[in-house]
């Protein structure tokens, strides 16, 4: 029997997606803009019909998260990033600015490479599908290898709907062979257009090396601050829905919790309440051990497990109705492991005299593995509600509000996404939540508004602002004897 080489099989699959693709675009560019909204419409209702069934699958595959919240994150992707772009316009003349007479004509980039998570990988390839036809581009996922069958399970739903709706054939494509030579070649195809990375910063770093444009996202190190001004209560039990919706595997979920030294003793209680837990220092050493490992990377061990499933795996017991474990920490920094991203339901507790020492620690925290994503903060002060907004590197500031859900457009109005860019705090090219207007060429057709003549005169009256009397009268003689010479 003969052996056949994956990697060989790998790329050998990805030239023929890209080249089906490539020929279902230039047929998808040409059609209207209802044409699209209607095939756009129909894939929404297949993923939100096929929601709670791949969530399923999504858990068995690769271990991680939560069933219930997995249906969530699907329905997010589907019916909530639906209805935010179903009134977009996509297609032809998208603006008119009448009083300037410039118009707004878009045009698709083309083919979209879409790297997909493990942590969130059926609702990722629902959202990106929608994004990406709504734009009238096609796209190929790539997927995490320990997720490729509920990936790709999700993109042939989408790619079903699709075509059943009047999309040509291979306008989605699913890698089924995710090596990594299968991947860079595909990140690398001369028919892929742009790039749209969510994962890890090695993957988000290879799609801005790959010589592509790219929009990738970059970790989220978020810090709660629990001001002097906030219900405590209240606060404490959006930070733990936020930490435990599907176990901490959303990047925007909250890292790290900060309080003032004058609510300190509310927000403790308000956490016992909650069914958190504090370390002490033997088990703070232990879960560090379980939770990083000797490169310093975070192991997969802890991503997306409960609270009383990773004590158990660290080598402690908590109580059976444990929430979120959190540790105590006086410093930030790789001496600090707890104080980075934990993607878990484990948080670093820190306490502080005042609103500006929180805005530092926040700060440094941020620049440990966060520059750029996301900060909360739970407050009814909005005058340090604002200072924080406008001192802070981070992309998104979301206020009294559960930070996973907030800073992907869930409980907030910002743009319902689960790409979450960081601007150039994180080395990134966008700031924004990526929708379908960041998949679009955008064209200006601009007409005449005034003559060069009117120009020139408009010019140099500014000029002459400055100038005197008999200054202003020999430009204006030459200007004059230029046009009848």
């Amino acid at each position: 029997m003969m052996n056949i080489d994956k990697d060989l099989l790998a790329i050998q699959e990805v030239r023929n997606l890209v080249k089906k693709a490539k020929e279902a675009q230039r047929i998808l560019a040409t059609f209207s803009q209802e044409e699209i909204d209607r095939i756009v419409q129909a894939m929404a209702e297949e993923g939100i019909k096929a929601s709670r069934w791949l969530a399923k699958v999504a858990v068995e595959e690769t271990e991680i998260g939560k069933y219930e919240d997995k249906i969530i994150k699907n329905l997010f992707s589907t019916k909530k990033v639906y209805d935010s772009i179903k009134n977009l316009k996509t297609v032809g003349i998208i603006y008119e600015e009448k009083e300037k007479r410039v118009y707004h004509i878009a045009e698709p980039v083309g083919v979209i490479a879409a790297l997909t998570p493990t942590t969130n990988p059926t609702s990722t390839a629902f959202f990106k599908s929608l994004i990406s036809i709504k734009s009238r581009n096609a796209v190929i996922f790539s997927p995490h290898p320990r997720a490729v069958d509920c990936t790709c399970q999700a993109a042939e739903i989408m790619h079903k709907a699709a075509v059943h709706a009047g999309a040509p054939e291979g306008i989605i494509g699913c890698i089924h062979y995710p090596t990594l030579d299968a991947t860079n070649q595909l990140m690398t195809h001369p028919d892929i257009s742009v790039i749209l990375a969510t994962g890890g910063s090695g993957m988000v770093k290879a799609a801005y090396s790959s010589g592509k444009p790219a929009f990738g996202v970059g970790p989220g190190n978020v810090p709660a601050y629990i001001e002097r001004s906030a219900n405590a209560k209240k606060a404490v039990k959006a930070i733990f829905d936020s930490k435990t919706f599907d176990y901490g595997t959303i990047c925007s979920s909250e890292q790290s919790l900060i309080c003032e030294k004058l609510n300190a003793n509310e927000v403790r209680e308000a956490i016992k309440e909650q069914g958190g837990v504090f370390l002490n220092e033997e088990e703070i050493h232990k879960l560090e051990r379980f939770a990083f490992r000797c490169d310093g990377s975070l192991s997969p061990a802890i991503v997306g497990k409960s609270a009383v499933a990773i004590a158990q795996s660290a080598g402690f017991k908590v109580d059976p109705n444990t929430r979120v474990l959190l540790a105590e920490l006086s410093g930030v920094g790789m001496e600090y492991p707890l104080s980075r991203e934990k993607l878990s339901p484990v948080l670093a507790y820190y306490e502080v005299e005042n609103w500006q020492e929180a805005c530092e620690l926040s700060k440094r925290l941020l620049a440990l593995g966060g520059m750029g994503h996301t900060l909360s903060i739970h407050s009814e002060d909005k005058e340090v509600i604002t200072r924080f907004a406008l001192e802070k590197p981070a992309s998104r500031i979301v206020v009294n509000t559960p930070s996973c859900l907030g800073a992907i457009g869930g409980t907030t109005g910002l743009t319902p996404s689960l790409t979450l860019g960081c601007g150039s705090f994180g080395g990134n090219s966008t700031s924004d939540n990526i929708g379908p207007m960041n998949l679009l060429n955008i064209k200006r057709l601009a007409y005449e508004i005034k003559s060069p003549e009117e120009l020139t005169a408009e010019l140099l009256a500014a000029e002459a602002d400055g100038d005197s009397e008999e200054e202003l009268v020999k430009k204006i003689v030459k200007e004059v004897l230029k046009k009848i010479s």
